[in-house]
């Protein structure tokens, strides 16, 4: 049996989970509402504010899937009751970031600088040389992050570019002299 699979899922007071046909779930709470149809094979059952899946035989997709339904309804129940948030640091001389509206504006070092617009759900807030990526999807709020990580990633000689806040970067040593 999958270890995360069968663990059940606390349903918070304040949230609402409503299960429709095809494993299509809907999650309301506090910061909003999140929907996602999950694969039809798998059984969720809500029962006195717990959430179970389960998983109708031992096929190696299925055992595949149990984990990852699992999960996934998970996700949503977190994300609209305390929602998630990524941190990511500008690290170089000159590289800098800030917004204006809804609008991510960030110079590193091209001849131009590169504009962001936040995606639906999604917020970004600039403080100094440090970037937050917030919101209630973990996949929206991870995705955005990763786009703007990717605009400039840290390189492993001097650390300069974007990188997540808990993100340890590899140093590599320069070039040496000749003798």
């Amino acid at each position: 049996m999958s270890r995360i699979g069968r663990m059940p899922i606390a349903v918070p007071a304040g949230v609402t989970v409503d299960i429709a046909e095809n494993n299509h779930v809907t999650v309301k709470g506090p910061k909003g509402t999140l929907e996602r149809t999950l694969p039809a094979e798998m059984n969720i059952k809500l029962e006195d504010s717990v959430i179970t899946v389960t998983r109708p035989n031992d096929l190696k997709r299925m055992k595949s899937l149990h984990g990852l339904t699992r999960t996934l309804v998970n996700n949503m129940v977190v994300g609209v009751t305390e929602g998630y948030t990524k941190n990511l640091e500008v690290n170089g001389v000159g590289y800098r970031a800030s917004k204006a509206g809804k609008k991510l504006t960030l110079n590193l070092g091209y001849s131009h600088p590169v504009e962001m617009t936040d995606p639906e759900g999604i917020e970004s807030a600039v403080e100094g040389n440090k970037i937050t990526v917030k919101g209630i999807d973990k996949e929206k709020v991870g995705q955005y992050a990763a786009e703007i990580r990717d605009k400039r990633r840290p390189e492993p000689y001097k650390g300069k570019g974007i990188k997540y806040a808990d993100e340890v970067i590899r140093r590599k040593v320069g070039k040496t002299g000749k003798k």
